[in-house]
């Protein structure tokens, strides 16, 4: 893009641990004294420095099961002074890094144990030499690994954290000293990321660093057994990544926050398990949301001197609000929408005065009229998350999602207090959401194909492309009809049958025939980002967002074939898509530096990100296949289809 429940708990730090292996004490003696600092465990392997305190190599694996991924960390070579002792206790595989000359009864700088699926580090004083900081150097393009927190005003993050590796697992990490903070950063350009845990001090003689190793994922019945859902259970996570950098939420560690994706966020976050005691996912997506609160902005928002749009995107303020309503529904922020009631409720009006006409549609205000899009790259983009495509006016995306922010908001109206102005703010905003429900179906159907357009622009005409996503999240959100839901699903069905798309490893394409010409926005590259050279724009199509196969959004596909009932057809989607995220195949990038995010149908990767969050809240269907989720946890805003 350029761009608690009772029922869930922590499927917590793999039971079964194994017996860890560490070479021998011959081995230790041997001319290569590397050989003796290898650890492996069923949750981890690890390599440490002979010569400083650091990891060489790291991969973990969250269930416990011994499966090995990609090195998550880079030696930095901090540096040769160091000399190792080693020793074993009870389990435990202890290594001690002392400065070179100091006595073996001098205090070790820092210790390093481990024993199955832990690793607990341990800074000592000593006034004869100041501890280092102990750095993890992540490398974001071997994994794009990210942790989870919260800031302190002095822009450290807090402990207790969440490192989380995707298609690994997670690291729950702790300090015994809980006012210690820790220092995280990342680095586009270089794609790294650094975390730094602070050494033992004058005022902290000895801090202890507890690393837990897991898998964090809702209980989701039915799947306790069943292997094909273990890449469900390490990646769960992968839809939240924190930049350090803002800080917020985004599309990854080291790359850009979009508003319109804070309700994808808060999604995935209403479902976790605590991360920590103390620590929830959803502190993570309020922390993102305080940021916007305060002044801040993010991509889909407007700000001075940033032509990114000239009025909030269509699913801008829409995923704002549904983000809030999550963090409140979940429990315990009642103080955090009080203090924030009038915040949240500015975001609503302003929705609500984007209906210029009064017909309960919201709009755009680009009027997203065919030939508008100049050669080059636009100078602002379209009304929502798919912004190489000529979105505007009234968006059917945009539209959807304000109908289920509009039903949260009424809530929140309500749980704020019944009294005066917010008693009649519940009124107004229940009164909206239904004035566009029953816009909606009308304003946006198409005849002459069967399915719902994706915008109908201000000379009045209906853009269709056969978007499937377009036509799930109405379906899912209760904006169509059962009966003429079905028959939808049937023409789309039919229709990617038809242009021979079945690559559901790779998740699903955005639209199933070529957007025109007239229609597509990003003009660079030579078809490069969806728009090429011919009228009817086939040079350009299965590129990026112009058709191509992508993660991103194939959810609401998979919940409207659940909701409908007809699992067989969604499995076949699902399935193929979950193999994908076992073996990370929707991140990463090739030798021309294009990843998988998004791909042609032959399999050729168009994407530039890398890693782009919205291609794992996907996994959101594999709660809703086994378990219907219902308005209660504010999935969706409707239960039933009609």
């Amino acid at each position: 893009m350029l761009k608690r429940r009772d029922f869930l708990k922590t499927a917590g730090a793999a039971v079964a641990t194994g017996l860890a292996s560490w070479h021998s004490a011959a081995a230790e003696t041997a001319d290569n004294p590397d050989e003796a600092l290898h650890f492996v465990s069923t949750s981890m392997e690890l390599q440490l420095s002979a010569s400083a305190p650091e990891f060489l190599s790291l991969n973990i694996d969250g269930l416990g099961k011994g499966r090995r991924g990609a090195n998550i960390v880079d030696a930095n070579g901090t540096g040769t002074n160091y000399k190792t002792s080693r020793s074993s206790s009870g389990g435990v595989r202890r290594v001690e890094y002392r400065i070179a000359g100091a006595g073996s009864d001098a205090p070790p700088p820092w210790t390093f144990e481990f024993s199955g699926n832990k690793i607990v580090l341990v800074s000592q004083w000593s006034a004869d030499f100041v501890p280092p900081p102990f750095v993890f150097h992540f490398s974001l393009s071997q994994v794009h690994s990210t942790v989870l927190g919260l800031f302190r005003k002095d822009d450290l993050l807090a402990t207790p954290a969440l490192l989380h590796f995707p298609g690994q697992g997670s690291m729950r990490l702790t300090a015994n000293i809980p006012e210690i903070g820790l220092a995280y950063a990342s680095d586009r350009p270089k794609q790294t990321a650094t975390l730094s845990l602070p050494g033992a001090s004058p005022e902290h003689q000895r801090i202890v660093y507890t690393l837990e190793i897991m898998a964090i994922y809702p209980d989701v019945a039915g799947i306790a057994n069943d292997t094909r859902f273990d890449s469900f259970r390490r990646n769960w996570l992968n839809a939240l990544q924190l930049n350090p950098s803002y800080p917020a939420l985004a599309n990854n560690t080291a790359s850009d926050t979009c508003a319109f994706c804070y309700y994808e966020f808060a999604d995935i976050a209403a479902l976790t398990p605590p991360l920590a005691e103390g620590l929830t996912a959803l502190d993570v997506v309020r922390q993102t949301l305080d940021r916007i609160l305060a002044g801040g902005t993010a991509y889909g928002l407007p700000a001075p001197g940033w032509q990114c749009c000239p009025s909030a995107f269509s699913d801008a303020l829409p995923a704002l609000l549904i983000a809030a309503a999550n963090c409140v529904r979940a429990g315990g922020a009642d103080a955090w929408l009080a203090a924030n009631y009038d915040g949240i409720r500015g975001w609503a009006e302003s929705l609500l005065a984007s209906d210029t006409d009064g017909d309960g549609l919201f709009k755009y205000s680009i009027s997203g009229n065919s030939g508008i899009w100049k050669d080059g790259a636009p100078t602002f983009r379209p009304s929502n998350w798919w912004d190489t495509i000529g979105f505007g006016h009234e968006d059917a995306y945009g539209n959807a999602l304000a109908y289920r922010a509009l039903r949260n908001m009424a809530m929140l109206a309500e749980k704020a207090g019944k009294a005066g102005d917010k008693a009649r703010d519940k009124t107004r905003y229940q009164a909206a959401a239904d004035q566009l429900r029953d816009a909606y179906y009308k304003r946006f159907y198409d005849p002459e194909t069967g399915v719902l357009g994706g915008w109908r622009s201000a000379d009045g005409e209906l853009h269709d492309y056969y978007f499937l996503w377009v036509n799930g999240i109405a379906i899912h959100y209760g904006l169509v009809p059962k009966q003429q839901a079905n028959a939808m699903m049937d023409k789309l069905l039919a229709k990617m049958k038809e242009v021979g798309y079945q690559s559901f490893d790779m998740g699903l394409p955005g639209n199933l025939i070529p957007v025109a010409l007239k229609d597509c926005v990003d003009k660079r590259g030579n078809g490069r980002f969806g728009c090429g050279a011919r009228v009817d724009n086939s040079d350009g199509f299965q590129n990026y967002e112009n058709g191509g196969a992508t993660g991103a959004f194939t959810f609401f596909t998979l919940a409207a074939l659940y909701d409908l009932g007809r699992r067989e057809e969604a499995d076949q989607i699902l399935f193929p898509m979950l193999e994908t995220y076992g073996k990370c195949g929707f991140e990463g990038k090739d030798a021309s530096g294009h990843s998988p995010d998004w791909r042609r149908w032959d399999g050729i990767s168009m994407g530039y990100e890398g890693y782009l969050t919205d291609n794992y809240y996907a996994l959101l269907a594999v709660p809703l296949r086994q378990s219907r989720i219902d308005w209660q946890s504010g999935l969706c805003p409707s239960t039933v289809l009609t």
